[in-house]
């Protein structure tokens, strides 16, 4: 069903070991925006808040000499013992155009905030005490959010020295790299983005795993996944017949969505082709005879050759009021769901003669 999901990595390899640390008991807190911790950007725009942390002076000068190379700036997170070591180092790297950002316990930020021309904005911290991110907002600091292990729209995240190299490949999906404080609408969390977090994390990840969902959404704009699930009762093939269940990435529609409706339209047509490529290319979809997906955006699919087809009324009913929970936790006011859920289908010639 056309639903969204948590990224399924398998064609943008996971985040190099070390460069997230174990969740710890206070980032549900950071990520509900306690002491004014940041959220991210706005994730209807392909921008990420590219993050790096640092240790040593050799690190430092390995970082700005790649992402030179690379002609990106990012947020250089620093601990207390590089600002004493490294002073001309760091201001060098601030007025090249990176930004600074503590890193660790809150110490020494006055002398980065003079390092930085008076702009130090924010800190990051893997595992703080409660004492400690009031400390950081009592200086004026916004805590940075745990980042991503997957790149989307808005989110902060973070490359160790070593691995600066994915940000060209993050470069060639779509994506605009800049330091964080540059972020398109960066703001502060609020308690539903812990919701929308948790929800992805428990439900959407497992419900992925158990259903062998395809991740195609790996590009800055793709918004559709697909699952080889066989066709269920109702569609104009025996029940069971080997089929290619589609799946909507909705947070990133919703995001695409608020900049405009034609702007995510555009998004799920690009992403039906990725579709038509998967029927190709996937061999647990060779066998897949029909496209279909339960769904309350009828119109989009039916204006790209789809069939619709009724629900029996119960499963109408749960799925149409688990879709509107869904809108409601992502704050969709989108013009293109129907307000009933129904089957739409397509064959598999049909589909690849427009997507294929």
């Amino acid at each position: 069903m056309l639903a969204p999901l948590t990224p399924v990595p398998t064609a943008l390899p996971a985040v190099p070991d070390g460069q997230t640390a174990p969740p710890h008991w206070t980032q549900p807190l950071i990520r509900a925006g306690m002491y004014g911790a940041l959220r991210g950007g706005h994730p209807g725009h392909p921008e990420l808040g590219l993050s790096v942390p640092l240790r040593t002076s050799a690190e430092l000068q390995l970082t700005l000499q790649h992402l030179a190379e690379l002609d990106l700036h990012a947020t250089l997170l620093i601990p207390a013992a590089l600002v004493a070591s490294q002073p001309d180092a760091l201001r060098a790297a601030a007025l090249a155009g990176h930004e600074l950002a503590g890193y660790g316990a809150p110490e020494s930020p006055l002398t980065l905030d003079l390092l930085s021309g008076g702009l130090l904005r924010s800190w990051a911290t893997d595992a703080p005490s409660l004492a400690e991110l009031a400390e950081l907002a009592r200086l004026g600091l916004q805590v940075l959010p745990p980042p991503r292990s997957q790149p989307e729209g808005g989110a902060v995240m973070r490359l160790l020295p070593g691995h600066l190299d994915r940000a060209r490949q993050w470069c060639s999906l779509g994506y605009r790299l800049m330091p964080v404080g540059e972020l398109r609408e960066l703001r502060a969390a609020v308690p539903r983005d812990l919701a929308i977090h948790t929800y992805r994390e428990h439900v959407d990840a497992r419900f992925a795993r158990a259903h062998g969902v395809i991740d195609l959404a790996v590009r800055a704009d793709a918004v559709v996944r697909v699952a080889a699930h066989p066709a269920p009762p109702g569609l104009p093939v025996p029940a069971g017949t080997p089929g290619a269940e589609l799946h909507l990435h909705s947070a990133r529609l919703v995001g695409l969505a608020s900049r405009s409706s034609l702007v995510a339209y555009r998004a799920f047509q690009r992403s039906l082709r990725d579709v038509g490529a998967a029927l190709h290319t996937r061999p647990e979809l060779q066998q897949a005879r029909i496209v279909y997906a339960a769904t309350l955006f009828l119109g989009p699919l039916e204006r790209n050759g789809f069939h619709l087809a009724p629900l029996p009324p119960l499963r109408a009913r749960l799925y149409g009021a688990g879709f509107h929970f869904l809108r409601l936790l992502y704050g969709s006011h989108s013009e293109l769901a129907a307000p009933e859920a129904k089957l739409a289908w397509i064959g598999r010639e049909a589909f690849l003669e427009r997507f294929g």
